[in-house]
């Protein structure tokens, strides 16, 4: 069992933990070669995503940036717009940041050290170690959540996965399990055993390689571990915006740069205020963020999106803007356009407001004029 393992305990969970990786890894894109420019691109992406999307979005990021020296000379909006859907968009500019920082001091190339790795924005300790262990085969434990689910069963642990004396104890084994000639298959392997088959919910114990060491298992304590923890309250945000539209054309307006989601694109609106409506809501935002006067709104559509602990239901207007209303006064955004339905596909959007600009391109494709019809709620 893994609660206290021997040397001749660590070298059969390696044997097996590497045997069972070899016959069941997935075919990840940047697996084909561990060139550390890609590792680290698919590292910063597979924060708060699924490896299965980040296939997707890796794959595309690599034809547009193929190395760190298309990053450092890209304009920002490329970046976000290959981005877009990704979310946490800091992380693109921090990507963008480091690129530059790797063009001038280390020739557009990715140090094979920890120290340097740390200096660059947006790599911190596991990000460091991931590209150091998987790009370059050094010996750095890895614990990401799959690999804290997989030994919080393994060594049955029966205390919070965020309590200190818990995370020292995790690494501690990660440490101890770490094969030092094979550090890349061995992390990636336990990730991966963690993502396939230790997971969250019905793990499939009998297809574990390395069950023999679970003392979960033998104890019966599986379902139970790791313990669960307090869910932060959910917190609901209600929000509303308002589709200009003047002939073809819409009105969008590009967020401040220190913004949550500084330098995307949106249409114009805000959160509601205490027992205001989302239709006055949507009527005081424009007036407040463009000067415009706009009275005829008509309901188009209300999407709902979920991130971390906050569930933002986004209601949404449409209204024709008399073509003598004036230049808009901006005062939440640092710059603003008029652009056709299939011109919103080439902007990066929030999520929200993401949804919106496909309802528009999806209604007026083959279409002419802006008559919209109203959408029930959709949800992502």
């Amino acid at each position: 069992m893994l609660a206290n393992p021997d040397q001749a305990t660590v070298l059969d969970f390696q044997r097996h933990l590497h045997r069972w990786f070899a016959a069941n890894h997935r075919p990840l894109p940047w697996r084909h070669s561990y060139e550390p420019y890609q590792v680290w691109i698919a590292e910063i992406m597979g924060q708060q995503t699924q490896m299965e999307r980040v296939a997707e979005y890796f794959r595309r990021w690599l034809d547009r940036f193929p190395d760190a020296a298309a990053v450092a000379v890209a304009p920002e909006q490329a970046l976000l717009k290959a981005w877009e859907g990704l979310g946490y968009y800091s992380r693109a500019r921090n990507i963008q940041r480091a690129a530059r920082l790797l063009v001038e001091r280390h020739h557009g190339q990715i140090p094979a050290d920890r120290d340097q790795l740390l200096a660059l924005p947006g790599i911190g300790p596991y990000t460091a170690a991931a590209i150091l262990s998987i790009a370059f085969n050094q010996p750095w434990p890895l614990v990401d959540a799959n690999v804290e689910r997989l030994f919080a069963r393994l060594a049955d642990i029966d205390r919070p996965l965020k309590e200190t004396a818990t995370r020292k104890r995790i690494h501690a084994l990660a440490e101890t399990l770490l094969h030092r000639d094979l550090p890349r298959d061995h992390n990636q392997a336990l990730m991966e055993l963690g993502a396939l088959v230790c997971t969250p919910r019905r793990p499939d114990c009998p297809a574990c390689p390395v069950q023999a060491h679970c003392t979960a298992l033998r104890r019966d304590t599986v379902e139970f571990r790791p313990l669960p923890t307090a869910r932060d309250k959910r917190i609901d945000i209600v929000m509303a915006c308002v589709i200009l539209c003047r002939g073809d054309r819409f009105f969008i307006q590009q967020r401040l740069a220190d913004d949550i989601w500084g330098g995307l694109w949106e249409f114009p609106g805000g959160r509601l205020e205490e027992n205001e409506t989302p239709l006055a809501a949507a009527r005081r935002e424009v007036v407040e963020e463009t000067g415009w006067q706009v009275e005829r709104l008509e309901p188009l559509d209300t999407v709902i999106h979920h991130y971390t602990r906050y569930r933002v239901t986004l209601h949404a207007f449409i209204a024709a803007l008399p073509a003598d209303a004036g230049a808009a006064r901006l005062t939440a955004a640092q710059q603003s356009a008029w652009v056709t339905a299939a011109q919103l596909a080439d902007y990066p959007f929030p999520a929200g407001h993401r949804r919106l600009a496909q309802h528009l391109r999806r209604q007026l494709s083959g279409k002419t004029g802006t008559a919209l019809t109203a959408k029930k709620t959709s949800r992502s």
